[in-house]
Parts: C-alpha cells; sequence; structure tokens
C-alpha cells in the first residue's frame, strides 16, 4: 500500500473544493492505497465551509492556513515542503480546487504509478473546457514557450510526483515561480498521460487573458538564459531580412520582444530560494479536519 497526498491550494472558493472532496471520495473508493489531501489555504477572506460528513475513504484532511496570501505556485512551493518535511508519503498529486482538475483522472495517475514506481507523471491536456478565445491564446502560449524555450509544456499543475522529484522540486528555486515550468527543468523523464480540462464547479474561472499571460511568462521566465540567446540571434536575423524595409511596423516585433525579455527578466526576480526554505513560517496554524 502506497501513501498519497493530494494537494490542493485554494483560496476562497470553499463551495468547489467542498464538492471535489466528496467526488475524490467517490473516486478512491475502490483503490487499495492511502489517500489523503493537503489543502494550502491561501489567506483566504471568506469562512470556511466545508461538508465533510460523508467522506468516508479520504485517510485523512489537514490544512494548512497561511498568514500572508502568496498566490497559487507559492502556495503550491509551500505545500511541497511541508509535505516531504513534515509527512510520509510516496507519491504527491497536486490538483485545483474548482473543479478543472478533474477527480475521475486521480485513478489513472494511481494505476500508471503502480506500472511505473519510480516516474513522475503529467497530466498532458487533450482537451479545454474553455471558449474558443481562451483557447486560442493557450495555443499561442505553448508555441511563444516551445519557441524560445525548447520545451513543449503542455500540462499544469495536475501531475503526480516521486518521492525523489519531490525533493528536486523543493530544492529548485524556479518552484517558487513556476511549478510546472521547475518541473519540466529538473525532472526529464516523465511519463505522459491525457487529461481533460474540466468546467469549474461553481463560479467563472479565474484564469484571465492577463492571468495567462502571467502564468505562461512565469513559465517562460525559468528558462531565461535560453530564451536571451535564442532572442539575440531572432532579433540579429530579422535586423538583417527587414533592414531595407525598415519602419515603424516592421520594427512591432522587436519591440514585443524586447518587452517580453524585460517582463520574464522581472518574474525571474521572483526565483528566491531563501524565501523558499523560509516558506514554512509563512503557516498559521494546522488544522486536521479528518
Amino acid at each position: 500500500m502506497k501513501k498519497f497526498k493530494i494537494l490542493i491550494p485554494a483560496y476562497n472558493d470553499w463551495q468547489s473544493l467542498s464538492k471535489l472532496l466528496n467526488n475524490i471520495d467517490n473516486e478512491i473508493k475502490n483503490i487499495d492505497h492511502e489517500i489523503s489531501i493537503i489543502i494550502v489555504d491561501d489567506a483566504s477572506n471568506f469562512d470556511r465551509q466545508l461538508d465533510l460528513n460523508n467522506l468516508s475513504n479520504i485517510n485523512s484532511i489537514k490544512v494548512l492556513t497561511m498568514q500572508e496570501n502568496r498566490g497559487h505556485a507559492r502556495c503550491i512551493a509551500t505545500g511541497l515542503k511541508y509535505i516531504f518535511e513534515k509527512e510520509e508519503f510516496d507519491y504527491v498529486i497536486p490538483m485545483d480546487g474548482d473543479g478543472e482538475d478533474r477527480p475521475e483522472e486521480i485513478i489513472e495517475f494511481i494505476k500508471s504509478s503502480e506500472n511505473a514506481p519510480d516516474q513522475t507523471i503529467v497530466g498532458e491536456r487533450v482537451k479545454r473546457s474553455e471558449d474558443f478565445i481562451f483557447k486560442f491564446c493557450y495555443f499561442f502560449h505553448k508555441i511563444i514557450t516551445q519557441v524560445f524555450t525548447g520545451h513543449s509544456i503542455k500540462f499544469g499543475n495536475f501531475t503526480c510526483l516521486t518521492k525523489s522529484t519531490v525533493e528536486k522540486m523543493i530544492n529548485e528555486k524556479a518552484t517558487w515561480n513556476s511549478f510546472s515550468g521547475a518541473l519540466t527543468k529538473v525532472e526529464k523523464n516523465k511519463i505522459i498521460i491525457p487529461s481533460i480540462r474540466g468546467e469549474r464547479y461553481f463560479g467563472p474561472s479565474k484564469m484571465s487573458f492577463l492571468n495567462l499571460m502571467s502564468h505562461s511568462l512565469s513559465i517562460i521566465s525559468v528558462f531565461k538564459n535560453i530564451v536571451l540567446i535564442r532572442s539575440a540571434l531572432f532579433i540579429i536575423i530579422y535586423i538583417l531580412i527587414i533592414k531595407s524595409n525598415a519602419s515603424i511596423i516592421t520594427s512591432i516585433p522587436l519591440i514585443l520582444l524586447l518587452v517580453m525579455i524585460y517582463s520574464i527578466s522581472s518574474l525571474a526576480l521572483r526565483e528566491n530560494i531563501d524565501e523558499f526554505d523560509k516558506a514554512l513560517s509563512n503557516i498559521k496554524n494546522i488544522e486536521n479536519l479528518k
């Protein structure tokens, strides 16, 4: 029997999280492993309301309440550090708490881990539930990421991490900035399984265009050295191409690229290993709900 810790960052959306916990409990009823939940409450300002009365298959539920709001990525980073240092576990499954990471896919992660116990598993998005504009922007994000970093990153937080991968993640400063970027950096040998992006249980998606742009640039900033080299080559080649037809219009790609370089350089400053090492000091209290 293996010990799986499901790591869920949460901020105010307790209604969705309550439904998610019940759905997880239903999905794992025939699983012969110990499944526990670690919730990282990112300093929510709404009262916590969770319906835990009918949960019979989840082994335990623990809530880490943050003193200060640090954001999604840093909640996951803090949760990974806490689990590695304070809990007994074999695997960690980070997932969103709103239903967009589908609980039925947890079973596929567990089955894959049984077949390849020493490998980390990522859920590669094969279908999304958002509108056409968002899907187009997300496709553009994947193209830009691959062109400038050399990596095709088609997964988010929803993964199944081995203990050795968790150790690598908590010793990598990029984890404090971008989960998927850091995982791509530290773990080359990953198993890929298909994952369908679900719909939020309640309320609209929190992933706006600006949030998607920030998310994309954060991933790219993990590979800033590669990006700077490729950007320099692009600038040289592009200038040679347009030198006889230089104009404000033809200079727009260069301006956008310079803006991107500035943005990722700023985001890369978030990779602070000293802050990451002190992450557990931001935990205000720990509550065992089950």
